[in-house]
């Protein structure tokens, strides 16, 4: 069952209040898509999970569409964490705190904290303030894949890898490719510095340069399970191989000055990295539906969102 629905008024409300009653929205941010749930509905929670095949200690993330809410959701809030709110928000954010009352055990993990972000996608900013114009203080959403495997940026990503899960009551609101393609910056804000917990599209030198803090280093600070945290995730039927030639019939990923080798199947072309990182899962994708085993990829320079691009590269090729 594939329930997509063009993103109109209409199908936008009938998402919120389908929200309201328990049931599950896939809904596009400019990162991926995410799979949505009322944040304050343990039952419909645990059918994310479900769904997923998502462990129940993994927190998710809580989406907003108003500043004004963090205060629901999150206490003890450094200043630099407005600074970054304000500059970043709407955008490819989440940011870490400690969590209130709101945040229940089975939204953060069990975990003193909860993760808060506010999308920048038309789409998604309309269906969080519907929501939270029918009563709803925020939307829980994970990406809308099976846990461990590649986030979707179409629809029709969503409805092929999680339709078949979906019942009548369930949405996938349709709302283009996604603009990013890569998930967002995590950024714990629970100490005096901020700490980076996933790179994305808003890099640590931005977030230096706003807050005016240097980034706390990685073995500084109480360790805390965040989304896409393992070694290997991300992760496409095929091998991904990042160094190495391919033999004939092999895919090959590389920007667009890189000549594709003699008999390689060339995926894609992207010619700069912002395009890299925005058609990358959709490539990886689109290598397993032609059965292809084998994917070599060219890595970007480090930098920018390079590095993002690098980071889901190498846990989609780690194999233990």
């Amino acid at each position: 069952m594939s329930n997509i629905f063009a993103s109109t008024k209409l199908t936008i409300n009938q998402a919120a209040t389908a929200l309201l009653n328990g049931n599950l929205v896939a809904f596009p941010t400019e990162t991926v898509y995410g799979l949505g749930a009322d944040a304050n509905n343990e039952k419909a929670i645990l059918r994310i999970y479900e769904v997923k095949k998502r462990p129940k200690n993994h927190p998710i993330i809580v989406h907003i569409s108003s500043e004004e809410l963090i205060s629901k959701w999150a206490r003890k809030i450094p200043d630099y964490a407005f600074l970054l709110a304000r500059r970043f928000w709407p955008g490819p954010m989440t940011l870490i705190l400690t969590r209130t009352k709101l945040a229940k055990d089975f939204l953060t993990g069990g975990q003193d904290c909860v993760g808060l972000r506010i999308p920048n996608h038309k789409v998604a900013i309309n269906l969080l303030a519907e929501f939270e114009s029918l009563g709803g203080l925020g939307v829980a959403a994970p990406s809308a894949n099976l846990f461990g495997k590649l986030s979707p940026t179409t629809a029709d990503a969503v409805a092929e890898e999680l339709g078949e899960q979906f019942n009548s009551k369930d949405f996938i609101l349709d709302g283009g490719m996604c603009g990013v393609g890569l998930e967002s910056t995590i950024v714990d804000c629970r100490f005096k510095q901020p700490k980076v917990l996933r790179v994305g599209a808003i890099t640590n030198e931005m977030i230096e340069v706003v807050t005016e803090l240097k980034l706390i280093n990685d073995h500084i600070g109480t360790k805390i399970r965040v989304s896409g945290s393992l070694k290997s995730h991300y992760a496409p039927n095929a091998d991904i191989y990042l160094e190495g030639i391919p033999r004939p019939g092999d895919g090959f990923i590389a920007l667009s000055c890189v000549k594709t080798p003699k008999g390689a199947v060339r995926l894609a072309s992207p010619e700069d990295d912002l395009q890299y990182a925005q058609i990358l899962y959709h490539t990886l994708r689109q290598a397993d539906k032609r059965s292809i085993k084998r994917v070599f990829v060219v890595l970007p320079e480090l930098g920018g969102i390079s590095t993002a691009i690098i980071d889901r590269l190498e846990r989609a090729a780690y194999r233990g």
